[in-house]
């Protein structure tokens, strides 16, 4: 099929880059001439595992292309995605502006045609319900005949990043959204490539696709909230966060993804998509008790390391070094958005330190954010030289299994405050470092927890 894709965000280049790869002809648009010659010099603006590959290899083949021109994708294309920002705005609520917008122009556009063919406008972007039902409108304002001259499709995205290019390949499940029964053979039809090994593929109404996503991410969001209580919960009963992750992720009913505690969540999606659905709640008077809370207790947590280094020194960092590992929101990614790293600094700078970061991947979108507050260096451990403390912000792989007697050396304490529960508690105190983490006991039990599995008694950390 010949694809548009609007917006070369994370979003829209994973989906023109996937797309592309099972044969469609994509085009991907973006009002940067900037970023448009980069990637069309195959220069990737963002740190995606394996994206890459995929980008190059199509980028070379002819079936992946970049302009700065709508009008050139509109008139290339059956089916146009939508894949634009959707920031929040002071309230909370989605700013459908680009949406809106881009929409009013390809309305433009198609009115324009003599006879135009038929084309299905896509709502990839994460989008409030009734937003395919503002995007009809405006299209039906240009003067077009839905059904006839177009089709709006809702179809949420459900990529994480870090593993993006996994997701859209072999997705768990397709969500479209669709009252037209033409719209829904067509885009049945795109996606049955990335589907042979079973998965299924949903179809329903636009507006239960468009909550879909937003109730999808806000319970994830709901269940790593819960085990941030949980863990501050179990530091003041004396208990191990990590044996309860254990005892109740075992449970078919619950599940044992997102039960990791730590100092929050953040990203491009969950907060924002929390938000959002805060908001449409509210504004159709409903008073969404839990969603409110998950925002309440994520805000908290996302300070929580901060707050404990500063005690630790008196309520002062002043003439303190601190370092940090990890900057990213999470670990695979360079993005920063709400990333509970940035939360940890500014409280640490406000309360008087000096700060040096390490991160694989996300210096540079950090120094585009917090510019020369902070030092960045290019090694992990060159950032715990003359260091009052680490705090660990992010689980990089590279940081689970470090030479702890050079960390030890570099240090000017050995002292660390996790927040990603990196270390296993008993490692080390066993290698001479003060560690405090998240819902975890401080000093090693008496007694090694132990679980059997097939037969076989193990440690459970």
């Amino acid at each position: 099929m010949n694809l548009a894709i609007i917006g070369t965000g994370y979003v829209g280049l994973v989906t023109g880059t996937c797309f592309a790869e099972m044969g469609n002809d994509v085009i991907c648009v973006d009002i940067d001439d900037h970023k448009v010659e980069q990637l069309r010099d195959g220069q990737l603006p963002i740190y995606e595992p394996d994206l890459d590959v995929y980008f190059h290899r199509n980028l070379r083949e002819g079936r992946l292309h970049f302009t700065t021109e709508l009008p050139e994708a509109v008139a290339a294309s059956e089916v146009i995605f939508l894949a634009l920002p959707t920031p929040p705005g002071e309230d909370g609520s989605a700013d459908l502006s680009y949406v809106l917008g881009v929409a009013r122009e390809i309305g433009a556009l198609l009115s324009q045609e003599d006879d135009p063919a038929h084309r299905i406008i896509v709502n990839k972007s994460t989008v409030p319900v009734g937003t395919a039902r503002r995007v009809r409108a405006i299209l039906e304002e240009a003067g077009l005949e839905a059904e006839k001259d177009f089709d709006v499709v809702s179809n949420p995205e459900f990529l994480r990043e870090g593993v993006a290019v996994r997701d859209f390949m072999k997705p768990e499940r397709v969500v479209i959204g669709t009252s037209s029964e033409k719209a829904a053979e067509t885009m049945q039809l795109l996606y049955e490539p990335f589907v042979r090994q079973g998965n299924p593929i949903f179809v329903m109404d636009e507006a239960s696709a468009e909550v879909t996503k937003y109730a999808a991410n806000a319970f994830l969001a709901t269940k790593i909230t819960f085990m941030n209580e949980m863990a501050n919960l179990c530091e003041r009963v004396g208990a191990n966060v990590d044996q309860v992750r254990i005892g109740i992720g075992s449970d078919s009913r619950i599940g044992k993804h997102f039960l990791y505690a730590g100092i929050g969540f953040g990203g491009s999606c969950f907060p924002k998509d929390v938000k959002a659905l805060a908001h449409t709640a509210d504004a159709h008077g409903y008073d969404f008790q839990i969603i409110q809370s998950v925002l309440d207790v994520n805000d908290r947590q996302r300070r929580l390391l901060a707050d404990r280094a500063i005690d630790y020194f008196d309520g002062s960092l002043d003439g303190r070094r601190i370092a940090i590992w990890g900057l990213s929101f999470k670990p695979n990614t360079d993005d920063i958005r709400e990333a509970p790293s940035h939360v940890v600094i500014r409280r640490l700078l406000e309360a008087g330190a000096e700060v040096a970061a390490f991160d694989p991947e996300a210096i540079e979108t950090t120094r585009a954010v917090l510019g020369d507050a902070i030092d960045y260096v290019d090694d992990a451990y060159a950032a715990l030289d003359d260091a009052d403390a680490l705090l660990i912000c992010t689980e990089w792989h590279e940081f689970r299994r470090p030479n702890f007697e050079k960390m030890r050396d570099r240090l000017k304490r050995p002292l660390i405050f996790d927040g990603r529960n990196v270390f296993n508690v008993d490692r080390m105190t066993d290698a001479g470092f003060e560690y405090y983490s998240i819902g975890r006991p401080q000093s090693a039990p008496d007694v090694v927890p132990t679980t059997m599995v097939n037969g076989t008694t193990e440690r459970s950390v």
